[in-house]
């Protein structure tokens, strides 16, 4: 994947010139003929903050100009980051069932094991139908046939603008609401709406499209599945 000025999109070959250890020359875009990338410069911290104000320049620089999906990294960084969603979509559905009251009074060690690996499975299902909704809703909204290379690009950007997930990890040590979790739930739609965004050039309400049909079949099917499991 080629280079992107973080300010229209446009290509570009490199972004920087190095002239010696700490002393570079930030390139200029051909087409806006701004800074291509100023946040080679910038701190982690201006990035993550323009990544949660939903900036799509921001989005740019890490999905075209940070991330080498070429490297052997890039398979590292895939997969640890789907078990990790994976493994947080399962504790949100574990901590919704844990606030009724039905589940704490009926649920001993041994079926708490195996509900926690029903649960697992049954999240795992809800991510393959979100896959399967999001690459039929891509040729429905978007009109985009999507290749395996084009896949694993924009499977990385949905994974990647994921981030607001890790969140839920603080309430393993805080107590919240389960409001909470649908206030999370929204930033990663949101955020994966912006990363579709840049990633496909396409018009924000196509992009939203794509997205909600797919979240919302995932719920639906986890819910489902969550269903069945307390059912029985």
């Amino acid at each position: 994947m080629e280079y992107r000025c973080v300010q229209c999109g446009f290509g570009i070959k490199t972004l920087y010139v190095q002239y010696s250890p700490g002393n570079i020359r930030l390139m200029k875009c051909e087409n806006c003929k701004a800074v291509a990338d100023e946040y080679i410069e910038c701190e982690m911290m201006i990035l993550l903050i323009d990544l949660m104000l939903h900036k799509c320049k921001a989005y740019r620089h890490l999905l075209f100009n940070v991330l080498n999906q070429e490297a052997y990294r890039f398979k590292v960084l895939f997969w640890k980051l789907a078990a990790s969603f994976l493994l947080l979509d399962a504790y949100k559905s574990l901590v919704l069932e844990r606030s009724k009251d039905e589940f704490v009074s009926s649920t001993s060690v041994s079926s708490l094991v195996s509900i926690c690996w029903k649960m697992l499975i049954d999240v795992f299902f809800g991510n393959l139908m979100f896959l399967l909704t999001f690459i039929f809703a891509m040729r429905i909204f978007i009109g985009e046939s999507i290749r395996f290379s084009r896949c694993k690009d924009l499977l990385l950007a949905i994974l990647v603008s994921g981030y607001f997930k890790v969140f839920l990890i603080s309430m393993m040590v805080w107590e919240f609401p389960s409001s909470v979790i649908l206030i999370n739930d929204l930033f990663v739609l949101s955020s994966n709406v912006v990363a579709l965004k840049v990633m496909t050039e396409s018009t924000i309400n196509r992009c939203i499209g794509v997205c909600i049909s797919a979240h919302a079949v995932k719920v639906f099917v986890t819910h489902l599945a969550q269903l069945r499991l307390f059912w029985h």
